[in-house]
């Protein structure tokens, strides 16, 4: 599963090349290879336009990142980790289950605004045929995984401790595959601008926000929340 790396105006292709230290070199190398990546896509990314864009020398680019799919791992990564570590703080948070989800469907939106949405699938789509790129990617996949697994643990593990325990069936691990890729496919979809689907997709995130809050009011021993109908909140 957030603001997007800052992004600087690119520098003269004329600048000297080793103008400043090695990090705002690499910065702004990240910078303009997110912004290729966004706006063009993986197949037509081209590292001399990579360099002109932040104004240096081509060859720096392989000095610092050793090849091309290496560069748009980091360009991951350089958004990844925080948005990793945005997710982690608010499951860690002490809002209750539904404002969590709430919290989640606002970082999608402005994931989804800010090109990491794109930036992911381009990668996804490109690790199918390229075995290198897939090795490097999976794992950033997964990591992703793994926060949404540990969040339904918990919150299983204090549904239980308030007296709710759910069928043998619905384990921690088969919900969180349901939110995971409910979410993965939700994101192909809008980024295909299947606008058909936009409502089904808010109706689907609406009946577990309901659902969340029902729990919540379970939980906190206060009257159940009556039923509201769609719109985003």
């Amino acid at each position: 599963m957030a603001s997007r790396p800052a992004i600087r105006r690119p520098l003269s292709a004329t600048s000297n090349p080793h103008a400043g230290d090695a990090p705002q070199t690499r910065e702004r190398i990240l910078d303009a290879a997110f912004r290729r990546l966004v706006s063009e896509g993986y197949a037509a990314l081209s590292v001399r336009e990579i360099a002109k864009d932040a104004g240096v020398n081509h060859a720096l680019i392989n000095y610092h990142f050793r090849s091309k799919d290496q560069l748009v791992i980091e360009v991951l990564d350089a958004v990844n980790q925080r948005l990793l570590s945005r997710q982690a703080s608010m499951y860690a948070s002490d809002g209750g289950f539904a404002q969590k989800w709430a919290s989640a469907r606002r970082f999608y939106q402005e994931d989804l605004d800010s090109g990491f949405v794109r930036l992911q699938a381009e990668l996804w789509a490109a690790s199918f045929s390229n075995a290198g790129l897939r090795e490097k990617f999976l794992p950033r996949l997964l990591a992703w995984k793994k926060l949404v697994l540990g969040a339904v643990r918990e919150a299983v593990a204090a549904l239980e401790v308030d007296g709710t325990k759910l069928p043998p069936p619905f384990t921690p691990e088969v919900i969180a595959c349901w939110i995971s890729e409910f979410w993965l496919g939700m994101e192909f979809a809008d980024l295909l601008g299947v606008k058909e689907e936009r409502a089904q997709h808010r109706a689907a995130l609406d009946a577990v926000q309901w659902l969340l809050e029902s729990l919540d009011a379970k939980a906190a021993r206060i009257p159940q929340p009556a039923v509201r109908s769609g719109g985003r909140r």
